[in-house]
Order: C-alpha cells, then sequence, then structure tokens
C-alpha cells in the first residue's frame, strides 16, 4: 500500500491524530488536518493562504537637518578667537551631519525599493504555488534566484547603514568634544560681555546638534538591529520556499521561525535507542513503496503543528528496513531505508528546521513490508 502515515504520540507527551495519505498524498477527508489536542480531527473552515514572507522593516521618514551656526563679529579677545575656533569646529561637524543625513535617505530609497522588489518575487512565486504548479518550475525558478539576489542587496544595505552608524559615532565623540569645550571656556579670564553671550548662543547650537546626532545614530541602530533579524527570516523563510518550488506546492514559513533556536548541543541530549522507537508511536511515517512518494506537504504540516505545541521539540529520524527476506535482500533495502532516512532529513533542513535538532536512526521491524522512515518528536 502506498502511503504516508502521520500517527499519534502518548498524550502525556504530543498528542497527535492519525492522518493517512494515499498515493496521491491526500488526507482522508479533504477537510481534516492534522490535530494536536488529541480529540477526533474536525472539519475546519477555508485557512487563509499562508505567507512564506515576512513584511519589511518600516524605516522612519525623519530628515536630519542640522539647526545652522550663527555668525557674529570677532569681539578682538582671546576668549573671542576662541569662541570663533569652535563655531569653525561645529560649521565642520554639521557638513558632516549633512552629508551623513543625504547617505541615509539614498540609502531609504534604495532599501524600500529592495524591499518591494522582494515582496513582489515573493508573492509571485506564492501565488503559482497556492494554485499548483509543475515541480521545479523554471519560471519559479528564476524568480527565487531573483528573489535572493534582492535579499542579497538587502543584506548589503545593512552594512551600508552599519558603515553609515559608525561615521555618525565619529561625529558624536566630536560634538561631545565641542561641547565639553565650549563649556570649559566660560572660566576663561579676559572676556567680555559680548563673548559670554556668543558662547551662549555656539552651546545652544551644540547642545541642538548633539540631539540630532542621538535621534540619528539611535535610528541606525534600531534599524540595523531589525533589519539584520528580518533578513535572517527571510533567509530560512527562502530556504523553506525552495523546497516548496522544487515539488510544486506551498508549504509555509520555514519551521525554524517556530523552533528555538538556542536549542541545546545534540550531546546534552539523550538519543532514543532502537527499542525505546519501537515502544514509541511515530509522528509520521513515511513507506517508500515507489520511485517518488509526495512526502513533503504532509513532512511539513506535521512538524509545523508539532512546533506550534512543543517549540523545543527533537526531530529523531529513524530509517526502518523489513526483517523479513535474505541477508542481501535485507542489507540492500537497509541502505535504501537509510538513504531515505537521509533526505527526509534534508528535507527537513531545508524548511528550516535547525540541523542540531535532527537526528539520524536506524531499526529493523517485523511490521514493514518496504523500507520506511519514521518521524519521531521529542
Amino acid at each position: 500500500m502506498r502511503s504516508i502515515l502521520l500517527s499519534t504520540l502518548p498524550r502525556a507527551a504530543l498528542a497527535l491524530v492519525t492522518v493517512l495519505a494515499l498515493a496521491g498524498c491526500y488526507f482522508l477527508d479533504s477537510e481534516l488536518v492534522p490535530s494536536l489536542t488529541g480529540e477526533d480531527p474536525a472539519g475546519r473552515a477555508q485557512q487563509p493562504p499562508r505567507t512564506v514572507s515576512a513584511q519589511p522593516v518600516q524605516l522612519g521618514q525623519t530628515n536630519f537637518v542640522p539647526p545652522g551656526v550663527t555668525d557674529a563679529q570677532r569681539t578682538g579677545t582671546q576668549v573671542g578667537e576662541r569662541v570663533e575656533q569652535m563655531r569653525g569646529d561645529l560649521r565642520r561637524l554639521q557638513t558632516d551631519i549633512s552629508a551623513q543625513n543625504q547617505t541615509l535617505q539614498g540609502l531609504r530609497t534604495r532599501v524600500v525599493g529592495n524591499a518591494q522588489k522582494y515582496q513582489g518575487l515573493i508573492g509571485t512565486i506564492q501565488s503559482r504555488l497556492q494554485v499548483g504548479t509543475t515541480p521545479g518550475n523554471p519560471v519559479l525558478l528564476t524568480h527565487w534566484n531573483d528573489a535572493q539576489s534582492t535579499l542579497n542587496a538587502l543584506e548589503g544595505d545593512i552594512a551600508g547603514m552599519n558603515n553609515l552608524a559608525n561615521r555618525v559615532v565619529e561625529s558624536n565623540s566630536l560634538a561631545a568634544f565641542v561641547l565639553e569645550s565650549t563649556r570649559a571656556t566660560y572660566g576663561l579670564s579676559g572676556a567680555v560681555d559680548e563673548d559670554h553671550r556668543q558662547l551662549a548662543i555656539l552651546e545652544d547650537e551644540v547642545n541642538r546638534t548633539v540631539v540630532l546626532i542621538d535621534r540619528l545614530l539611535n535610528e541606525l541602530n534600531q534599524y540595523v538591529a531589525r533589519q539584520t533579524n528580518y533578513v535572517g527570516g527571510e533567509r530560512r523563510n527562502l530556504s523553506a520556499l525552495s523546497t516548496a518550488v522544487a515539488n510544486g506546492e506551498l508549504y509555509g514559513s520555514s519551521l525554524a521561525n517556530r523552533a528555538w533556536l538556542t536549542s541545546a548541543p545534540a550531546a546534552s541530549q539523550p538519543l532514543a535507542g532502537p527499542g525505546n522507537f519501537a515502544s514509541r508511536r511515530p509522528l509520521v511515517v513515511i513507506r517508500f513503496d515507489r520511485p517518488e512518494v509526495p512526502y513533503a506537504n504532509p513532512l511539513y504540516t506535521a512538524a509545523n503543528e508539532a512546533l506550534s505545541r512543543l517549540p523545543e521539540a527533537v526531530f529523531d529520524i529513524v530509517a526502518v528496513t523489513p526483517q523479513a527476506g535474505t541477508p542481501a535482500q535485507v542489507a540492500m533495502q537497509s541502505s535504501t531505508a537509510r538513504r531515505n532516512a537521509e533526505d527526509v532529513a534534508q528535507t527537513l533542513e531545508r524548511m528550516g528546521m535547525p540541523r542540531g535538532r535532527i537526528s539520524l536512526n536506524a531499526m529493523t521491524s517485523p511490521q514493514a513490508q518496504v523500507p520506511e522512515v519514521h518521524v519521531f518528536v521529542r
């Protein structure tokens, strides 16, 4: 019998409902989906299309224009000369800030363009997959490659913002120095009233410049942090989308978005042995009784549902070999089962599951008639 079986785990661990997919990889009832409640699955209303891509990070709209420097007549005192020198320092500082602001506006325009292009490409791919298409559709592969290139451009925009932030940090240090020098000048002797009047105006303009720089630096740092997370998530989503394009059907966002990425090292997690596997009920059973078994979509659905209830879940991929047959037949089927298990593990990885959360194991079974792969969750 050609089948993919999604079966139950003990309620104490994680309750699942049995779902059987025959040759065409469909559920027993078109209205049924895997349930993790332990109750019989019930018909569900039509779900909206899954989205693979998150919304891009919104950029600020502030135009960081320096307040300017007030001109003043020379007083002829040494303090007045010092004030004029600091006024020149502030002008150079504000010129740098103006250039940095222009760079920011250019980067914003480029980021918005790249983000819109990326979202458009992802939307086109999803729309085609939503209605169904051929596996490995070359048109979708071209769109996917373009989306990856555009995401690389967005990553380059992050580097540009980071470089700009470093330049703003240098300006911030200079602004702090000018402000400190301005305040220290009040203590110098030999000044006239006009010197202190000009000094007060200069101090106010330096303070406003410092505030402007702080706002600019804060926006840049927040953007870099948010955009780095966004691009990282889209990298995982693109990996999952590549599997969907290869199979010609839409899954959803990367499994890594549900999984806890800070998982413990594999060595710290006890791996279940074959005896333990025999006593446990698998999340998914895939029977490889023909060359191309369409298991990817049911596997994604089951893994996604499992992670929604148990985000720290680890997936044990077990190659199951039938016991019946001659030693040569058993050895050949064992090799086939192991190869199939590796393919299933790689499919989970492409869907976004961290490699450290997947283990490979093998066992024989008197019940198996053909090589199988069992997927357990713990």
